[in-house]
């Protein structure tokens, strides 16, 4: 697929980092040069220097011939019209905007983004996507991913095992008679710098990332079983008062017992986060000296969740927050490199908001009757929700771990509003939600899953 990408900043850099995985044919506009010499070099891409929302610049840069136009620049109206331009004059068929201001999200406006309005196919909002997500890491903390599919049926966790887990050593085709209560599976595993799909005797060892498949009312028991000591969160220090900051101290407001404190730099920002909250504190301060921190109550903090637009800040800050004596520290960060410091910065998380966004555009990708996608790992592999269709290959057929092909695991079945997961007597049905975790190389062979055959006519 041939793919435009007006902004090279980080979500244009993130989108093409695992595009370019897929060998999607890839160019780039910016009107700053040193940013198309960096992503040029770094992703193997073409690239223009202009503004994107000139017709000359969306010509010279293909935009006649290109399948999907992905405007990310840093302003709302820019990429909007980015995507009027691109239809009207170019026809490109599939048109994607970044859209930040909440103004033109409101539900009364939502006429604007019709086929009737600017002809945009996708909103991408980032703020709103990456606020959800820090709420559920809020309600599940030890986990290092969450999803949720079917509906809200099915629960996908990421956990990092311990030495103490019962888990370890144990292949996977014996834990269901070790725990025959449990309704979970183990349907993917980060071992070091890999990520793949289990097959039944495989085991788990010590760090090992498992992702879960789990009923949501049985995440208690998992917690038992894998000894974790979930406590309930009641006081919570939010560091940073952007769109993602005011949209989770909103919301953290909303539940029962939770006491929320919110240090912005930015002085004019911390008034407006005054009048827009109302039983959250906010500190003007900066959070990465001690006394403030000290002062928003870090020290005995359950949680302590740094939002800044700054990678380092935001690890630093975790960092420290750590070292006072917080309970759990969460850091917003954009940059894998960066990321993968925050182990040995005792950073108990963290969360990439361009995993979010991906995960969007790849929605958009993907063949086949897919409902709902989740990008892991810097596109390292992929969960997604598909229906399966009666010319399918897996009708009247077992799911299991050794019934589906290398690098690919099924999590779930959605029947009849009921989560089944895969075992004896278990085979799929035309109609069915089936829910697969699968390596990025498996990617074509999991939409022809959920497609149409030319065959089945």
């Amino acid at each position: 697929m041939r793919v435009l990408i007006c902004g090279a900043g980080r979500v244009g850099q993130g989108i093409a980092r695992v595009l370019a995985r897929e060998k999607h044919d890839i160019t780039f506009i910016d009107a700053d040069a040193h940013l198309i010499d960096q992503v040029t070099t770094e992703f193997d891409v073409r690239g223009v220097v202009g503004h994107a929302a000139h017709p000359d610049i969306l010509k010279a840069a293909g935009a006649t011939d290109t399948e999907m136009i992905i405007a990310v620049t840093y302003y709302d109206e820019i990429n909007m019209v980015i995507c009027q331009i691109a239809h009207t004059l170019f026809s490109v068929p599939t048109k994607i905007a970044r859209v930040r201001a909440q103004a033109y999200l409101d539900k009364g406006w939502k006429q604007l983004f019709s086929r009737e309005g600017l002809h945009i196919d996708m909103v991408i909002s980032p703020e709103i996507e990456v606020g959800q997500e820090v709420l559920q890491r809020f309600r599940t903390p030890d986990a290092i991913m969450t999803a949720t599919f079917a509906n809200k049926h099915l629960q996908i966790l990421g956990l990092e095992l311990s030495s103490e887990s019962p888990l370890l050593g144990t292949s996977l085709d014996q834990l269901t008679g070790l725990f025959p209560e449990l309704e979970a599976r183990i349907i993917g595993i980060g071992r070091a710098d890999t990520l793949f799909a289990p097959r039944s005797n495989d085991s788990l060892q010590e760090g090992d990332r498992a992702y879960f498949a789990v009923r949501p009312d049985q995440t208690s028991r998992l917690d038992v079983i894998l000894r974790r000591d979930i406590k309930d969160l009641h006081h919570v220090v939010l560091i940073g008062a952007g769109n993602v900051g005011l949209h989770v101290a909103a919301k953290l407001e909303q539940e029962r017992g939770v006491r929320v404190r919110l240090i912005e730099l930015d002085g004019k920002r911390a008034e407006f986060a005054v009048a827009s909250l109302r039983k959250t504190i906010v500190i003007n301060g900066d959070g990465l000296k001690p006394d403030i921190l000290e002062e928003a109550g870090s020290r005995d903090a359950d949680y302590v969740i740094s939002l800044t637009d700054d990678d380092k800040t935001n690890l630093l800050i975790s960092n420290l927050a750590k070292r006072l004596g917080a309970r759990r520290t969460l850091a917003l960060v954009n940059s894998p490199d960066l990321a993968a410091l925050s182990r040995d910065l005792k950073v108990d998380a963290v969360l990439d908001p361009r995993a979010l966004t991906v995960s969007k555009i790849l929605l958009h990708m993907r063949r086949g009757r897919i409902l709902s996608l989740q990008s892991l790992e810097d596109g390292a592999a992929e969960i997604a929700e598909g229906v399966i269709l009666g010319s399918s290959t897996l009708v009247g057929k077992p799911v299991d771990y050794d019934n589906l092909p290398e690098g690919i695991t099924a999590a779930a079945i959605w029947r009849d509003s009921k989560i089944l997961f895969p075992g004896p007597g278990i085979t799929a049905r035309t109609g069915d939600h089936l829910i697969l975790f699968f390596e990025q190389q498996m990617t074509r062979q999991v939409e022809q899953y959920f497609r149409v055959s030319p065959d089945f006519f």
